[in-house]
């Protein structure tokens, strides 16, 4: 009994993360799901098309992008491509640096963010308004922030 005590697999933060883990991943399989069913769209990619709508000029270089979305660099530029060939996203030379690349989203990718979007919030709202106040959820906005 002792020993199950001292078990590091039992520690409090070792569980917490469990938690924390399962319960991202079960929020992106959802999330994705709803997402690829109702417009066609792979979470990665919406991260990615919102992740650019979100920046101030509207465009991020590569590895901007694989640093919001926690990508490796090349498997972004391998979704990255792909969104380019599905006309989304476009890549644009910086003006300012010959070796950046900037990417930018097209109208077709603004069009599919916005129907996206509108499912996602929906989608947002029934799964944190149910289990969550809107105290409780500024409180975990403001945790995860700090975690962060």
């Amino acid at each position: 009994m002792a020993r199950a005590e001292k078990c590091p697999s039992q520690d409090p933060r070792v569980l917490l993360f469990a938690q924390f883990s399962d319960t991202n991943a079960r929020l992106e399989r959802q999330l994705d799901g709803e997402l690829r069913a109702t417009c066609d769209l792979p979470l990665p990619w919406f991260e990615t098309l919102l992740r650019l709508r979100q920046s101030p000029e509207g465009r991020l270089t590569m590895s901007e992008i694989a640093d919001a979305i926690v990508h490796s660099t090349g498997g972004t530029t391998r979704l990255i491509d792909r969104m380019v060939s599905e006309g989304l996203l476009e890549r644009r030379a910086c003006p300012t640096d010959r070796r950046a690349i900037h990417v930018e989203i097209t109208d077709r990718g603004n069009h599919q963010l916005d129907k996206a979007l509108a499912i996602h919030v929906d989608l947002l709202g029934q799964l944190f308004d149910r289990h969550l106040s809107v105290a409780e959820q500024a409180q975990l906005a403001s945790l995860l922030l700090k975690l962060r």
